[in-house]
């Protein structure tokens, strides 16, 4: 039987990653697995762990915060490294119905079936109002008719995809072996986007109609410099903005990153006349740093000490699997300074 370990990235939000884990080990289809890589927090997330007893649960602590994007390259490292033939990887605000991993790997094994090749599977989020979230774009490519081939398995309650987030996603083995990993150096915002798209360009990804989680973000709809309030997530929008413009230069048209580029210059332009000089200085500092940036592609099997940071890995002892994760006490063994710095 195919292994698979989920991958939960986690920062400074424990309540939401007991919540996440508590779905995790609550699928019809359990995992062989589960991993959580922590990105520095600083908020008792290892004193939670330790007492929720969560079975078997493997926790790394990274030295440092390294981004969404490092936190994201560091997981599937570690489930590559130690095994795992798919890795299915989320946020820690994201909250799987109890049959959302069988039901991805009920439509891996139809596409298999099939041989319909494909990147990924992915679960279908919504807000806890119901409303879809996190929409994947659609796959455009033409069958042997020359017609979009998109609705091929729509009676299956799949439909091909690209670009995508890392909610709910379950990547192949072989993909991480031939793609590698999402790039670390983008930091925040945009290493999903890169990674799916990267990805997808040999074969698609599938949407899973049947397969649903919930995305409990902090802020609702799409970003926008111009709506931020929180003085650390402005700073953010340089990474944004940059990570953008590689996108669009890396797989998009040059027409369309001069149009990006443009609206980038005039976004400043009026940021400048409503009084919003760190705002406008964000969106130029993201634009010019977008021009030498080229990050490299990190291979799946590569050490962890690429990042530059130290992990270490207090891990909960396997205990009898059990529905109920009522709180308990234990002692957890340390294994501290594993990886050493770059």
């Amino acid at each position: 039987m195919q292994k698979i370990y989920a991958v939960v990235l986690t920062y400074n939000r424990k309540e939401l990653l007991e919540r996440c884990l508590r779905a995790v080990y609550a699928q019809t289809r359990p995992c062989d697995g589960v991993i959580v890589v922590d990105n520095a927090s600083t908020d008792g997330t290892e004193q939670m762990l330790q007492s929720a007893a969560f079975p078997g649960l493997k926790f790394f602590v990274l030295s440092k915060n390294v981004g969404a994007a490092g936190g994201f390259n560091a997981g599937f490292r570690l489930a590559y490294q130690q095994g795992a033939d798919y890795v299915w990887m989320m946020d820690d605000d994201v909250i799987p119905d109890p049959d959302a991993l069988e039901q991805l790997t009920n439509a891996e094994s139809l596409l298999n079936r099939k041989e319909v090749d494909h990147s990924f599977v992915l679960s279908t989020a919504f807000t806890e109002e119901g409303e879809i979230t996190n929409s994947p774009d659609c796959d455009h490519r033409l069958n042997k008719m020359g017609y979009e081939g998109w609705p091929a398995l729509v009676e299956h309650g799949m439909v091909p995809v690209s670009r995508a987030t890392f909610v709910s996603i379950l990547v192949p083995r072989h993909v991480l072996q031939e793609h590698g990993v999402p790039m670390a150096a983008m930091y925040i915002w945009g290493e999903d986007s890169e990674f799916t798209t990267r990805i997808s360009r040999k074969a698609p990804g599938f949407l899973v109609g049947s397969s649903k989680v919930q995305h409990l973000r902090q802020k609702g709809g799409t970003l926008s410099i111009l709506t931020e309030e929180n003085p650390a997530r402005i700073r953010y929008h340089r990474h944004f903005i940059r990570n953008q413009a590689y996108m669009l230069r890396k797989y998009g048209r040059t027409r369309k990153l001069v149009t990006f580029t443009w609206r980038q210059l005039r976004l400043s332009s009026k940021l400048m006349v409503a009084g919003e000089f760190t705002k406008a200085f964000v969106v130029m500092q993201g634009l010019f740093s977008s021009f030498g940036f080229n990050p490299n592609i990190e291979a799946a099997d590569a050490p962890l000490e690429t990042l530059g940071i130290t992990v270490s890995s207090p891990f909960i002892p396997a205990v009898p699997e059990t529905r109920d994760f009522a709180p308990r006490e234990i002692e957890v063994p340390q294994m501290v300074g594993v990886l050493q710095s770059a």
